[in-house]
């Protein structure tokens, strides 16, 4: 959105806009870094990958390891739902969670949206496929078509479920969580970040928690990924600006 384009250019930041999808502008930004010499920082990529891939999938473990750190041992979470992407998050949380607590690890379960589901499909076909079209989903953050391959190596072994969710179980998560209630503080959570709590709540709607083993002794943790990154465009979707949300 234009109001992520300037809070990035806020930074300092040159922002080029190019035509197609995420996947696109990944392709277009390889080949001009190597005609000008410059270092490519991403956390996707190809077979072809190299260490910085591997670094940055290792940080996002960081998040599962202060959220172990933050819990008892008798309150380790049964499910964990990340949101998908490229997969990069996903497997950094999955893979310290499986490296840290091996076979007691809790049961893995990805979200993407239903239009750029490059995840559920790979599951599908058993190796890395890619999502055609325009990947035209307010989940910005995860319209992507194509899986990044190091991170694949690691879901691939490790992932129970996989859910495809359309645009509108986003919006009800936002504003779910926006309300509060029931002894639980407001989160201010973008389209995004609140994607593991809008696959839980599919799940819970739809009536099938049953099928990965979610009952009312279920502990799930999510990962909120992302705040209010386009604030004029979080108002408009929950009827309140971040500000008034959290009071």
């Amino acid at each position: 959105s234009v109001g992520r384009e300037r809070a990035i250019a806020a930074y300092g930041a040159e922002v080029r806009r190019v035509p197609g999808t995420y996947d696109d502008s990944l392709r277009i930004m390889q080949t001009d870094a190597a005609a000008n010499g410059w270092q490519v920082i991403s956390d996707t990529a190809g077979k072809d990958y190299g260490l910085v891939q591997l670094q940055i999938i290792a940080a996002y473990g960081v998040m599962a390891e202060e959220a172990l750190m933050q819990m008892p041992a008798e309150a380790v979470p049964t499910h964990v739902i990340v949101q998908g992407g490229i997969g990069s998050l996903c497997a950094g949380v999955f893979g310290r969670l499986w490296d840290r607590l091996g076979a007691d690890r809790p049961a893995f379960i990805v979200v993407e949206p239903d239009k750029a589901d490059c995840l559920y499909r790979s599951a599908e076909a058993g190796a890395p496929a890619k999502v055609p079209g325009k990947l035209d989903t307010m989940m910005a953050c995860l319209a992507a078509g194509e899986v990044c391959y190091p991170a694949w190596r690691i879901l691939e072994g490790c992932v129970d479920c996989y859910i495809a969710i359309p645009d509108a179980a986003a919006v009800r998560a936002m504003r779910r969580l926006a309300e509060g209630g029931a002894g639980d503080p407001p989160v201010v959570a973008g389209e995004s970040g609140c994607a593991g709590v809008a696959g839980l709540m599919a799940l819970a709607e739809a009536g099938r928690g049953g099928e990965i083993g979610l009952d009312s002794a279920s502990r799930v943790l999510v990962i909120g990924s992302e705040g209010a990154t386009d604030p004029e465009l979080y108002a408009e979707i929950v009827g309140k600006s971040p500000a008034e949300v959290v009071g």
